[in-house]
């Protein structure tokens, strides 16, 4: 259900992949969620779309999932 993304702090953060709306680069990578809310992160898009795709492959094939590295 979840992601690992880090912080531009430095630290890391568990995100529910089902709530992201759209990632845009501006200059930092900019995840906003559903609700609204703005996340920004170390991660490239494509780098978080890797992710995503991972974590729903993961779903499809029954695996059990809680973050991508």
């Amino acid at each position: 259900m979840v992601i690992k993304v880090t912080c531009l702090d430095g630290k890391f953060m568990m995100l529910n992949a089902n709530l992201i709306e759209s990632v845009e680069v501006v200059p930092e990578t900019v995840i906003t969620l559903t609700n609204g809310k703005k996340i920004l992160v170390k991660e490239t898009p494509a780098e978080l779309v890797a992710r995503v795709m991972r974590y729903y492959r993961g779903i499809f094939s029954g695996r059990r999932l809680y973050y991508s590295r």
